[in-house]
């Protein structure tokens, strides 16, 4: 599992370098994942700078600039709130690029339209910002491991297409 997180981070890496850009990260259900990926890696204190751990809705309204009429039209796990997670992060923090997560990791919590599994991802890039759904399975872990992952690959893939 490490190995795999380590060819990801590393891809991440070399796309940020390249650039002379530094990251951040703005996570909810997978409780800082993508953070101990990313500082699992020597060296990546040359393009993380950090990130927040948003669970409640206050700190992403507080924090990262999440509006509140979001929050309350399309809740948390929502494309809105995952953009302005990762712009607000990138603000708060003096990033260059971001990315956040908001899901039901399970293995409550769920519902009809958003059933256990249901992760938004969102990215920021120099100010634009971009989101993308995902529907993962298995337990509560596999869930956070599996968004974490795509949310790093994610950002990854950006920076390679840009």
């Amino acid at each position: 599992m490490f190995e795999e997180n380590d060819v990801l981070v590393l891809s991440l890496a070399q796309a940020l370098k390249r650039r002379g850009l530094v990251c951040a990260s703005a996570e909810s259900c997978t409780g800082g994942l993508v953070g101990a990926m990313l500082t699992a890696v020597p060296g990546s204190s040359d393009w993380y700078l950090g990130g927040v751990i948003s669970y409640a809705n206050s700190v992403k309204q507080g924090l990262l600039q999440v509006r509140e009429e979001d929050l309350a039209s399309v809740g948390a796990v929502s494309e809105a709130v995952v953009r302005s997670m990762a712009l607000g992060v990138c603000a708060a923090v003096g990033a260059d690029a971001a990315m956040s997560i908001s899901g039901v990791a399970g293995p409550g919590g769920g519902s009809a339209e958003k059933p256990v599994g249901t992760v938004w991802i969102g990215w920021a890039l120099k100010g634009e910002s971009r989101a993308r759904l995902f529907h993962f399975s298995g337990s509560r872990d596999e869930v956070r491991v599996q968004a974490a992952r795509a949310a790093v690959s994610g950002l990854a893939a950006w920076l390679e297409e840009a």
